[in-house]
């Protein structure tokens, strides 16, 4: 039995069906929510490693749970919802969710993305034991401050070393331009948002030149970056 305990909030049966009935052939542990307040009570009282959650939930909106959990837990939430406009996925990262799954999704995407949270989890524990990060060929140590790619160190400006920082932290997370930009400058406007495009655009050029080179990054047009687990 898979060790890891998947919490589901979702008011329609035939989806929450759907997807225990997934988690169970796959051998993840379980337990369901039908709305927010008994999501919130579940998260209190078993600690899941994750959350699968509903944005239209009976008696509040989904975004209103992310922010009440994200006041004491850092549990993993990916968002599963039918709501595709940019400006919900938007609202729902920038509140503390870590993924957005939009319905009809398929069964093999929901378990690769719960793939994506189980090896983030793991690295997260190898981090707190040694404060290195490594992932194919990038190696980060945060105590020293400094980055290799194949052995050979990277030579970042402080605000590239920031980013890579910020976006290995949160290594398979999207991460929302407003969250990047507020890390960095501390601010969102329109003219950090340009400079971040700026600034991720050269430090992708130093991690991914070259023909052999492998994608750590990848960009979600109007919404954000995340960093790829890279084997």
């Amino acid at each position: 039995m898979n060790k890891f305990l998947v919490l589901v909030v979702e008011d329609d049966a035939p989806v929450r069906n759907l997807i225990t009935t997934t988690l169970k052939a796959h051998d993840y542990r379980y337990l369901t929510a039908e709305n927010g307040e008994n999501a919130i009570l579940q998260v209190t009282s078993h600690n899941p490693d994750v959350i699968l959650l509903d944005l239209g939930l009976p008696d509040m909106d989904g975004v209103e749970v992310i922010k009440r959990i994200r006041t004491w837990s850092n549990t993993p939430i990916i968002v599963i919802s039918a709501r595709s406009e940019d400006t919900d996925k938007i609202d729902a990262l920038d509140a503390g969710a870590d993924d957005y799954l939009t319905k009809p999704f398929s069964v093999e995407e929901l378990l690769a993305r719960l793939r994506v949270t189980q090896r983030h989890f793991a690295l997260m524990k190898q981090e707190k034991e040694n404060d290195t990060f490594e992932n194919g060929d990038l190696r980060i140590d945060y105590a020293a401050g400094c980055a290799w790619l194949a052995g050979e160190e990277l030579h970042l400006t402080p605000i590239e070393y920031k980013l890579l920082c910020i976006l290995s932290r949160n290594m398979g997370k999207v991460l929302t331009h407003t969250y990047i930009t507020q890390q960095i400058w501390g601010s969102s406007w329109e003219n950090d948002v340009a400079s971040l495009r700026v600034f991720m655009a050269t430090l992708r050029r130093k991690l991914e030149s070259g023909p052999e080179a492998k994608q750590y990054i990848q960009t979600h047009i109007g919404i954000g970056y995340r960093m790829l687990r890279v084997e």
